[in-house]
């Protein structure tokens, strides 16, 4: 249910209003906008007349949910979420931001190799895997707290956030003094214990759509981050598995402009991993943006051919900075900006 205030309604009319729905036994999530605070019940019991509550004072308006996500739906903050860094840097607002780096952190000449020639180009954070979730257990898979150290001295060195991808709930406490974005990927994305203990955490959380997974799933799933009190979720379209054999996976740009329909959470894209296909990720990222992404996940590595994982769809730097060009030159014609 949501509870929609007055805009001129004082705070105290808001507790009430808070206090009323606690009493009635709902869980209770506040959500405040530059002209309007909207109040979100979220709970089983059914049995209640909405009038109640459109009687209290400073109430505008009370809608019951039908959609099984209550906190991750439009209605909750129709304005949309900004997911915002001390750097600066804002995901869901008029920038673009690019999160680009290897798919593993393989050594410090690799990683800081590449840091360098991502954020000469543009891009806003570093994105490498310490913890690697592989297919095979004979692949490589990761340095672990070693590979978290070396993400953080890089990114502090060349002025990126760091994304790294958590896989367990032992991670969590590990990680957290190295990242600034926890990554979910989509193997874990119907991990729900992990996504529990995430959503007890500040650190923001991008959370990626599963190989099989519908657009409400998602949603469902980046419904128990919000529910444990941390908002500030990214959600991600990676691509999913079709009958389609000829790219890694399908990458399914329609969900860009969907989510952002039915959500207020920023909506990213990874057309690395929805590819699989070096000379498939430019116009994938590009399609992205005019699609409406408000950020783009880039696997890049300064010798691909070498790259302990996913050489096949990493972009040399200058692929990387010939996309980032191009990139500028699309952005403004939807509304956007490219740093």
């Amino acid at each position: 249910m949501i509870v929609a205030m007055q805009e001129a309604a004082t705070e105290q009319q808001i507790q009430q209003v808070i206090e009323h729905l606690v009493e009635m036994g709902f869980a209770v999530h506040r959500s405040t906008g530059a002209r309007q605070t909207v109040v979100a019940a979220v709970g089983a019991r059914a049995d209640f007349d909405i009038r109640d509550l459109e009687v209290l004072s400073g109430v505008h308006e009370v809608h019951r949910i039908s959609a099984p996500y209550k906190l991750a739906g439009r209605s909750f903050r129709p304005q949309g979420t900004i997911v915002a860094f001390p750097n600066g840097v804002k995901i869901g607002g008029e920038e673009i931001v690019v999160l680009a780096g290897p798919c593993s952190v393989e050594s410090r000449d690799q990683l800081f190799a590449v840091a360098e020639s991502v954020a000469k180009a543009g891009a806003k954070a570093l994105r490498g895997g310490a913890f690697k979730p592989r297919s095979s257990p004979y692949s490589f898979q990761g340095l672990g707290l070693e590979g978290l150290k070396l993400l953080r001295e890089a990114g502090d060195r060349f002025g990126l956030l760091v994304i790294s991808e958590v896989m367990e709930i032992s991670q969590i406490a590990v990680m957290q003094p190295y990242i600034d974005i926890f990554q979910v990927g989509a193997r874990n994305m119907q991990n729900f214990n992990l996504l529990r203990e995430l959503g007890k955490v500040k650190t923001p959380v991008l959370l990626k759509r599963g190989i099989a997974a519908t657009m409400e799933e998602l949603l469902l799933s980046a419904e128990y981050i919000l529910a444990g009190g941390n908002y500030d979720v990214i959600l991600c379209e990676r691509g999913i598995r079709t009958f389609e054999t000829y790219t890694r996976n399908t990458l399914d740009i329609s969900a860009i402009p969907i989510i952002h329909k039915l959500s207020h959470l920023p909506m990213s894209s990874d057309p690395s991993h929805g590819t699989g296909l070096r000379d498939k990720v430019a116009p994938m990222a590009r399609a992205s943006v005019a699609a409406g992404a408000d950020a783009l996940l880039i696997e890049v590595h300064h010798d691909p051919e070498k790259a302990l994982s996913d050489g096949a769809q990493s972009l040399y730097p200058k692929q990387f900075a010939e996309l980032m060009d191009t990139l500028r030159i699309i952005a403004p014609a939807v509304g956007r900006r490219i740093g």
